[in-house]
This record gives structure tokens, sequence and C-alpha cells, in this order.
């Protein structure tokens, strides 16, 4: 459902990655790998469709996403490094915030059931700016593991959780894969509960030179909009 064809970004006067192409479909995990400063966030912002500095093409459905763009944000669980949490509402009122931006309902049981999970019992009342930014980042886990959205974006989201956390999160990943749901994933985590599912790409494999080196002009400016 999500292909990325011939994509190429440059940061800071260098090529972070070039002639990256890629396909995710159903029931499949796609594991994110590489040192620091490769790109691994600038790729999973992109893919995510917050930055629009790459040069390629990327399709949603076999069509660019520049015309499927509504359609792939309501589609798209993005985890990224700043959960977006807002401080003056409560864990619960945060998740049903999130949720009304992918056009999602959940129930007042499953929220709740999901903050359980998340070891935020007793704090679903409290306005999240008391909170902690680990538990700020476990508001978000709680509504990523009750979302329907069939893609979900994470960049590193196993940072800063216990053996605990980490077992319930694969556990989450494995469930969503299985009822044909798709992750791209930044972690050293070895995702053991999936690893049938799992599919890996090296970004050290795409490593770009400088940027007096050719590439193709012809090809399509990553602009959404």
């Amino acid at each position: 459902m999500l292909e990325v064809a011939q994509l190429r970004c440059e940061r800071d006067d260098r090529v972070l990655f070039s002639e990256l192409s890629m396909k995710l479909s159903s029931g499949e995990l796609l594991q994110i790998e590489g040192a620091n400063g490769s790109g691994k966030t600038t790729l999973l912002r992109i893919l995510a469709g917050l930055s629009g500095d790459f040069h390629g093409n990327i399709f949603w459905k076999e069509k660019k996403l520049s015309s499927m763009y509504a359609d792939f944000r309501l589609s798209t669980f993005y985890f990224g490094h700043k959960p977006a949490v807002k401080g003056e509402l409560t864990p619960v009122e945060n998740i049903r915030w999130r949720a009304s931006l992918r056009n999602e309902a959940p129930s007042e049981h499953s929220i709740l059931d999901a903050l359980e999970q998340v070891n935020l019992a007793g704090f679903e009342d409290v306005a999240c700016g008391h909170l902690s930014a680990g538990q700020h980042r476990r508001v978000a886990l709680a509504d990523l593991s009750i979302s329907a959205s069939p893609l979900w974006i994470l960049d590193e989201p196993f940072t800063a959780i216990d053996v605990y956390g980490v077992a319930w999160l694969e556990s989450v990943l494995a469930k969503h894969v299985a009822s044909g749901g798709m992750v791209i994933i930044t972690s050293h985590q070895s995702l053991s509960e999936i690893s049938g599912s799992v599919r890996k790409v090296k970004l050290d494999d795409f490593a770009g030179g400088s940027l007096e080196e050719d590439y193709d002009d012809e090809m399509d400016s990553g602009a959404f909009l």
C-alpha cells in the first residue's frame, strides 16, 4: 500500500540517503536501521508527510501521495521523539483528542484499559502538564495501542520503557501486524515477537556522497502541498 521510489534527501551539505526504494504491504513490519546521523528520523518524518525536503516519489494505494494526502493522514499514526500531548488535558482527554484527529472514537473502557496497560492507572484525570516526559510517551503509547490506523510510523518507541513495557509493546505491534496492519519503525530492539513479519532496511546501504554528485533532476519534488 505504501511505496517509495528513488528517494533522495540532502541535509547540512551532505546526502543522507539516495536511490532508496521500498514497498510495504498489509501485515508487514519494516524496521529502519542505521548509524546515528544516517537519517532515520528524517526518513520517518518524510514518510509520515511531515517533511517535503526530498526528491523522489512516494505512493499510497498506488497513487502519488500528493493526490492522496488527506486519506493518508487519516490512515496513519505517527509516534515521534516528542509525543503530541497537550499539557492542559488529562491522559483520557488527550487520547480522545488525538483519536478525533483520525476520525476515531474509542470507548471509555478501551481508553482506561490502555492507560492501565502502560501503568497510568490513577493518573487518568491528572492534567498532563503535571506528568513527566516519560509519562507523556506512555499516554501516546496507550493511544497507539487502541488506534485503528492501518499504518503506524514509529520513531524509537521502545525508548525509556522497562522490560514489561518492551514485552507489552511487542505484543501490540504483533497484534497490529497479524490483523493486516503495517508498521515502519526505527528501533534497536530485536522484535522477537514478530520476527517472521519483519523486513529490514539499512540506511547505510543508501548513504549518499557530496552534493556535487549528479542525480536525476527530472525527479519529482517531494513537496506534498
